[in-house]
């Protein structure tokens, strides 16, 4: 039974609800594009820190619907030694928000949206780099 069947309508998809999308939409990439990510942790919470905003110089949370935090493949070294994993935060109440207004996508197409666009990051790839491949698919 999926979690569409399990809540009623009016009902949000849980944390775990989301986590489960985003593991089938990272599941679904490509193999070369999953193992390239590989050691990317996908975390889901409700919405960013208030010091991650602080630093991005936002003020409305809903603003934010994802995160790549660590460092991209670019600018990987064989001589980094204790890194901390990479990490893709996708942030659940903004995302909600944003498929709610929008209704044209399903949650499962936005939440891979999101994710696509922070493992860009993850590659080294900017906003602008990814709204231009976004453009031209």
């Amino acid at each position: 039974m999926t979690w569409t069947e399990r809540l009623a309508p009016s009902l949000a998809p849980s944390l775990d609800d989301f986590a489960a999308l985003a593991r089938a939409a990272f599941d679904a990439l490509p193999d070369d594009f999953r193992k390239l990510s590989g050691d990317v942790v996908i975390r889901v919470d409700d919405f960013p820190a208030e010091d991650v905003l602080d630093s991005l110089g936002i003020e409305d949370p809903f603003e934010l619907t994802g995160l790549y935090q660590g460092v991209d493949l670019g600018h990987r070294s064989v001589l980094d030694y204790g890194t901390e994993p990479s990490r893709v935060f996708l942030y659940r109440r903004p995302i909600l928000d944003e498929w709610a207004e929008r209704g044209d996508v399903t949650l499962g197409d936005l939440i891979a949206h999101v994710l696509v666009h922070e493992i860009g990051h993850h590659f080294g790839l900017s906003d602008d780099d990814i709204h231009r491949i976004e453009d031209e698919a």
